[in-house]
């Protein structure tokens, strides 16, 4: 149980619930294969089955960390700062965002849209869920579009999802990784007959990093 004080300090979005920070190769969507200090934060209601991080899910077990300190370990590293989760927009990102870009460092967000948009982003790669379908300030947004495919039936709501978001949305498919392998050459054909799509792949998988 968080103290009232701790607890305001994380509704006004100066205090936040870290799980993990670390460097490393940026492994999808546009930006693949660049340098990006990640940094998740927890908390998730979305609850995809085939999240390969649902230990973010719970908000309580990840420990509530200063804006400060967050923002002086990201600007060790590198330029880009990809906030990740976990849905970090459950979250405010108003206070995170300005002073990482005080900082003078790039501010990406990773995101399934399902709630308000808020912060200063310099890319937003939108990959939204069926079960909880993004905000309009997501969509009306996002830099990007990656739809996760898990079976054939994806291929559907990805062109629904295209229909929303803004005309300037980069559009992405990408296997869900237990079914890479039956997936992969199906999203390869369907991008090669609608070309106004690309392949994403989880390539930091591959390169075994994290």
């Amino acid at each position: 149980m968080l103290s009232k004080e701790i607890q305001l300090e994380v509704n006004r979005g100066a205090m936040l619930p870290l799980m993990e920070e670390f460097y490393t190769i940026q492994g999808e969507g546009f930006h693949t294969g660049t340098a990006a200090y990640f940094i998740r934060i927890g908390g998730c209601d979305v609850g995809c089955h085939w999240c390969d991080v649902k230990e973010s899910w719970n908000a309580e077990l990840h420990p509530p960390t200063s804006i400060d300190l967050i923002v002086k370990n990201a600007s060790t590293y590198a330029d880009t700062v990809v906030i990740t989760g976990g849905e970090p927009l459950m979250w405010d990102m108003t206070f995170l965002t300005q002073e990482l870009k005080n900082k003078n460092l790039k501010v990406h967000i990773e995101t399934s849209g399902a709630y308000p948009l808020t912060g200063t982003w310099d890319w937003i790669c939108l990959s939204p869920k069926k079960n909880k379908l993004p905000t309009q300030t997501v969509y009306a947004n996002a830099h990007e579009l990656k739809v996760i495919i898990h079976n054939k039936h994806d291929f559907i709501f990805a062109e629904e999802q295209a229909e929303l978001v803004n005309d300037g949305a980069i559009l992405f498919l990408q296997p869900e990784w237990s079914k890479k392998e039956e997936m992969t050459p199906l999203i390869v054909d369907y991008v090669m007959n609608n070309p106004k799509w690309r392949v994403s792949l989880q390539t930091h998988k591959y390169l075994n990093i994290p």
